[in-house]
């Protein structure tokens, strides 16, 4: 058998005693737990948890061009142009409306005389 071939062999290495290895024991009172990695088990702040989801996220999902272009700030003077043009279509403030009724009761009230 292989055990007696292994044992007759003239040129296999003889252990030294102290030298071996004998484990090492964890329990309670014995033997020091090596240093783990637990990076993952770290309660982390908040902000750095949502960047990490909202990455995580968009890797994930694909997003149509039509709401990707958001994501990306314009320039100062592209703004500027955006702005400028938002302006002409900005919707009446209530001053504005009542001036403009206003002006329209005039222009009826003037007819029927």
């Amino acid at each position: 058998s292989k055990a007696s071939r292994r044992a007759a062999d003239p040129y296999a290495k003889k252990q030294n005693a102290a030298a071996e290895n004998t484990g090492r024991n964890f329990g309670i009172g014995q033997d020091i737990q090596p240093v783990r990695d637990l990076t993952r088990f770290v309660k982390w702040p908040k902000y750095i948890r949502l960047q990490r989801q909202r990455r995580v996220l968009q890797k994930r999902l694909k997003v149509p061009p039509s709401i990707n272009q958001f994501t990306r700030a314009l320039d100062k003077n592209t703004a500027k142009q955006v702005f400028r043009l938002l302006e002409k279509y900005k919707p009446e403030t209530k001053a504005e409306k009542k001036q403009r009724l206003r002006a329209i009761a005039e222009k009826r009230a003037a007819n029927e005389n």
